[in-house]
């Protein structure tokens, strides 16, 4: 069994680490966590 090399891991760690960050991401802007969050344009009186 061959072993992979370095780079792999690291591109997969990388990727692994993005992703995670982008399904945080949507889950906090369109999750239950969303509800706390306010629209500064809707707060502002003209």
């Amino acid at each position: 069994m061959e072993t992979s090399s370095p780079a792999l891991s690291v591109a997969i760690g990388v990727l692994a680490v993005l992703f995670g960050l982008t399904g945080f991401g949507v889950y906090q802007a369109f999750g239950p966590p969303s509800k706390g969050l306010e629209d500064p344009f809707d707060d502002h009186d003209d």
